[in-house]
C-alpha cells in the first residue's frame, strides 16, 4: 500500500467527485480522472525520460491542472517537484536550474522567450512543454507498474526562497512535512470533502501547494485553479460556485474591496478567508466583516509547514493584529538575543519545532546549520506573546534598524501611520544618518482624493510614539512596490535609497 497516494485513495472512495478544475481551460477532473491522468503521466515520464524515485522535475508554469497531476506522480513514485519562479531574471534562473540538477524540465511556452536566454535551459536535453502534455500522455497506460518504496523523509518539493542571501535557497519539503501540515490545516480550518476553494497563487510559492491545495487533496475537497488574479472574476466565482474557504494576502483583499463591483457580489458562502503573508490592517478586516465574511489571520513559513498559527475569526477584533495560537502539531519557543527562552508573556525571536520542520536546504549545509539548532527552526521574526498565549509579529529581525542606539521595528510605526485618515499604505526602512547612525524613512501612499504633508505625518507619530521611533523622512509615492507574493518589496526601496 502506498500511504502517500492521496488522489488514488479518493479515486476509490468518491470517484466522481470533482477534485480540480482548470478555470482558463474550462476543464474539470474527478478524483478518478485525476488519478488516471497522474498514472499516465508517471508512465510517460518513466518510459520516455527514464524517470525514477529521487529524480527532480523542474517546472516553470502558471497554475494549471497538469501541475496537480505532477503532484500525483510525486506521491506515487517519489519524484521531487522543483517549481521555478517565472518572474526571476535569466541569470537567477540559470543559478536555480543548475543548482537543483533536474532530470527533466517541464515548461510553459509563455515563458520560452525568457528561458531561451538561460544556458542551463537551452543546453538541457530532457525538457518538454506543459502546453501539449495532456496530448502526449493520453496514449500512455493508466496502470502504474513502477511502485518504489517511499519514505516519509523523501522530499516531494524543493521550494526556493529568496531570503536575504545572494542566491535563492532550496528548502527541502518532505512527505512527512506535507502530511502533518495538512493535518494541522484540517484541524484548525475544519476542512471536509464538501469544501471548495480557488487557487490563484503562483505555483513557485508554497502558498499554491501547501496552504490549502494539498490539504484539500488529502481530504477529498475541490480546488479551482486560476492562472491570473482578477478581483472581479474571483468574486463572481465565489458567488456562483458557493466557495467555502479562500486564502489570500491582504493586498488581494484590498483590491477586491476597492473595486466598484464589491458591493454587488454575495460572498456569504465563505465560512472565512484565511489571510497570510503580512498583517491585515484592522480597517480592511472591518470592511470584510461588514460584508459578512470572517477573516482568519495566521502565520506561515515555507520551511516549516507553512501553516503554523491560526486566529479564529471570533477573535479578529478581540485580538486585533494577532496571528493567533499554534496549530495542533507545532511547538513554539521565544528566545532573547542570547538564546534564552522567554516564558509566558514576552517578546523574542520566533523558533519552531515539530514534524513539519524542513530537514534543511538543498546542497547548502551552511544555511541549514544557521537556520536549525537542535530541531528548532530560527524564523528571523520577532514575535510577542500576550498573557493569553496569542502571538503577534513585531517585525522581521532584518527589517529592524538602530537609531541612536535604540532598536526600531518598522512594523509598529507602520501600524500607527495606517491609522491616519489620509493614509492608504505605508512602509518604513532605515536609511543612513550622520547623527543617529540610522533614521527611519516612511514611504506613504495617500488615499484617493486625500492630502497630507510630511510634517502632518511626523507630528501624528510624535503624538503617539517615542521620539526615536518617529521617521525622520517622509516620501509620498503613488504605489508601493510588491514582490511575487504580494508583500511590500522593501528590497527595491532600499536599492532606491542605496541602502545595503
Amino acid at each position: 500500500m502506498n500511504k502517500f497516494d492521496w488522489i488514488s485513495k479518493w479515486a476509490g472512495y468518491t470517484p466522481d467527485r470533482i477534485a480540480v478544475e482548470d478555470y482558463e481551460c474550462e476543464t474539470k477532473y474527478s478524483y478518478s480522472e485525476l488519478n488516471r491522468k497522474a498514472n499516465q503521466l508517471a508512465n510517460y515520464l518513466i518510459n520516455e525520460y527514464g524517470i525514477k524515485k529521487g529524480n527532480r522535475i523542474a517546472v516553470i508554469s502558471a497554475g494549471r491542472v497538469e501541475l496537480i497531476m505532477l503532484f500525483g506522480v510525486a506521491q506515487k513514485i517519489g519524484i521531487t517537484i522543483v517549481p521555478l519562479n517565472f518572474r526571476l531574471m535569466p541569470a537567477e534562473l540559470e543559478y536555480v536550474i543548475t543548482n537543483c540538477e533536474p532530470s527533466v524540465i517541464i515548461y510553459c511556452t509563455e515563458f520560452l522567450e525568457k528561458l531561451e536566454q538561460v544556458n542551463a535551459f537551452t543546453s538541457f536535453e530532457q525538457k518538454l512543454s506543459i502546453n501539449s502534455l495532456l496530448d502526449k500522455i493520453e496514449p500512455a497506460s493508466d496502470i502504474l507498474e513502477y511502485k518504489p518504496q517511499l519514505n516519509e523523509d523523501d522530499p516531494i518539493f524543493i521550494l526556493y526562497t529568496s531570503g536575504t542571501t545572494a542566491f535563492p535557497k532550496g528548502a527541502l519539503y518532505t512527505h512527512k512535512m506535507l502530511f502533518w501540515n495538512s493535518i494541522n490545516t484540517e484541524i484548525r480550518l475544519e476542512i471536509t470533502p464538501a469544501d471548495s476553494t480557488i487557487s490563484v497563487t503562483p505555483p513557485f510559492h508554497t502558498g499554491f501547494w501547501n496552504v490549502l491545495l494539498s490539504s484539500f487533496l488529502q481530504h477529498g475537497a475541490e480546488t479551482i485553479i486560476m492562472r491570473r488574479y482578477d478581483p472581479v472574476i474571483i468574486m463572481r466565482l465565489i458567488e456562483e460556485r458557493k466557495i467555502s474557504i479562500w486564502w489570500a494576502v491582504p493586498t488581494m483583499l484590498k483590491m477586491m474591496s476597492d473595486s466598484e463591483e464589491f458591493a454587488e457580489f454575495d460572498l456569504s458562502s465563505l465560512r472565512y478567508v484565511v489571510v497570510g503573508g503580512e498583517a491585515m490592517p484592522v480597517p480592511l478586516i472591518e470592511i470584510w466583516h461588514n460584508k459578512g465574511v470572517a477573516i482568519r489571520q495566521g502565520y506561515g513559513l515555507t520551511e516549516v509547514g507553512p501553516n503554523i498559527t491560526s486566529l479564529p475569526e471570533k477573535d479578529a477584533y478581540r485580538k486585533q493584529g494577532s496571528i493567533g495560537t499554534e496549530n495542533f502539531y507545532v511547538d513554539i519557543k521565544l528566545v532573547d538575543e542570547n538564546g534564552n527562552e522567554i516564558v509566558g508573556e514576552g517578546e523574542g525571536e520566533f523558533l519552531l519545532s515539530g514534524p513539519n520542520v524542513t530537514p534543511g536546504y538543498w546542497k547548502n549545509p551552511d544555511a541549514t546549520k544557521a537556520a536549525i539548532t537542535d530541531g528548532w527552526f530560527h524564523t528571523g521574526d520577532v514575535v510577542r506573546r500576550d498573557t493569553d498565549g496569542y502571538y503577534y509579529v513585531v517585525d522581521r529581525i532584518k527589517n529592524m534598524y538602530i537609531s541612536g542606539g535604540e532598536n526600531v521595528y518598522p512594523a509598529q510605526v507602520e501600524y500607527l501611520i495606517r491609522k491616519h485618515d489620509a493614509v492608504d499604505e505605508v512602509t518604513i526602512i532605515g536609511v543612513p544618518d550622520e547623527k543617529w547612525g540610522e533614521a527611519g524613512k516612511a514611504f506613504v501612499v495617500l488615499k484617493e482624493g486625500m492630502q497630507a504633508t510630511e510634517d502632518e505625518i511626523r507630528n501624528f507619530c510624535i503624538a503617539n510614539l517615542a521620539k526615536y521611533k518617529v521617521p525622520k523622512y517622509v516620501e509620498f509615492i503613488n504605489e508601493l512596490p510588491k514582490n511575487d507574493a504580494g508583500k511590500i518589496d522593501r528590497k527595491s526601496l532600499k536599492r532606491k535609497e542605496n541602502v545595503k
